[in-house]
């Protein structure tokens, strides 16, 4: 199926609008009547009401408390006329969902008790039912109620990422445990990723079959590969991921940081979108991955630091390299970082809307 076949009518995307939502005809790759935005990690992090909303209650515990996912969910939409809203959640949910012992430090990320590295370490990795994420269909009635034309994104972490954490212990620079893994033990490793696989279409079918209109997977440190490894020891499980959510028609986008060299086989996993980050050039980007794909990105999140005129000017080279791709999904080459200025945000998004109109 090519990102222009993908059905319109899917029961995901009848909510008035949505289906002919500018962010869902660019994933199709057709005529839009300007450049959708979205943020990465827009559901937070800089914006004070997020904080407000947020005080006193953990990351996990928000996530699973659909009053909080929906309203946090909102913020973004409301303050920056995005053209898409982003699920509020995080890619280790549905690890502590089926039981991984796990929580998110501050100022740290996912820590885990006990790291997977064993054999008898994969029996802890059940697979994942739409009762054990109660919560997130629950939201996603209320989210989809409130969003009117506006499409929601459901995501989740990928296979490879979501090892890492798990062998690792937590965040890594340099992933030695992992890779120790897959190289030493490629059978293990592959029936790690495998079970991944399942657990992260099940989380995936779950957002789709609530009203989820797109779903992204996060590759977050599956750049630290080599292409000959994403291809032999990860890309199978990835497209087990893509492949079991192919059915409901929704798009598909593949994301991962420093990843210029696997560009294009992340776009071989079974992605319908690629999201690129801040280092390769969209016309470059396109070059890689090859035609068929619509593309995401991508203006590096620093750039929000400067003076606005800086800001207007890096913009400008993201959109003179997306100029002729079909189809482009405007968005920053990795998630907005914390102390970014919101008033920034809104307006790069009036600034790309206005240029870009047709």
């Amino acid at each position: 199926m090519s990102a222009n076949d993908i059905p319109t009518n899917q029961p995901t995307a009848t909510r008035d609008g949505v289906k002919d939502s500018a962010f869902l005809r660019a994933c199709r790759r057709e005529p839009v009547p300007h450049t959708p935005v979205w943020f990465m990690r827009q559901a937070g992090r800089s914006l004070p009401e997020y904080r407000k909303v947020r005080e006193g209650t953990a990351m996990l515990d928000s996530c699973m408390r659909p009053d909080l996912v929906t309203e946090i969910t909102l913020q973004p939409v409301r303050r920056h006329d995005v053209d898409a809203a982003i699920y509020f959640s995080d890619i280790v949910v549905p690890l502590k969902a089926i039981g991984i012992d796990l929580d998110i430090k501050p100022g740290v990320g996912p820590v885990v008790e006990r790291p997977i590295r064993t054999r008898a370490d994969l029996d802890r990795l059940r697979d994942l039912t739409p009762e054990d994420v109660w919560y997130v269909t629950e939201a996603i009635g209320l989210l989809t109620a409130e969003l009117g034309p506006t499409p929601l994104i459901g995501f989740a972490g990928a296979p490879f990422t979501l090892a890492s954490y798990l062998v690792e212990g937590g965040p890594s620079r340099n992933h030695e445990h992992t890779k120790a893994l897959m190289y030493g033990d490629p059978q293990l490793w592959a029936d790690l990723l495998d079970r991944l696989a399942r657990i992260t279409s099940e989380f995936l079918k779950v957002q789709i079959e609530a009203g989820a209109s797109a779903v992204q997977l996060f590759d977050s440190w599956v750049g630290a590969l080599a292409p000959a490894d994403y291809r032999r020891s990860v890309m199978p499980a990835s497209r087990k991921v893509f492949e079991a959510v192919e059915g409901y028609g929704v798009p598909r986008i593949h994301f991962g940081v420093g990843t210029g060299e696997l560009l294009g086989l992340l776009g071989e996993a079974g992605a319908d979108v690629v999201g690129v980050d801040w280092r390769v050039p969209l016309d470059e980007a396109a070059r890689r991955v090859g035609p068929g794909k619509a593309l995401q990105g991508n203006l590096d999140p620093a750039v929000l630091f400067a003076t606005p005129e800086a800001v207007v000017a890096k913009t400008t080279e993201v959109l003179d390299a997306a100029r002729g791709l079909d189809g482009h999904i405007f968005n920053l080459g990795h998630g907005v970082l914390p102390d970014t200025d919101p008033d920034a945000l809104t307006r790069l998004v009036a600034d790309v809307h206005a240029r870009t109109a047709r």
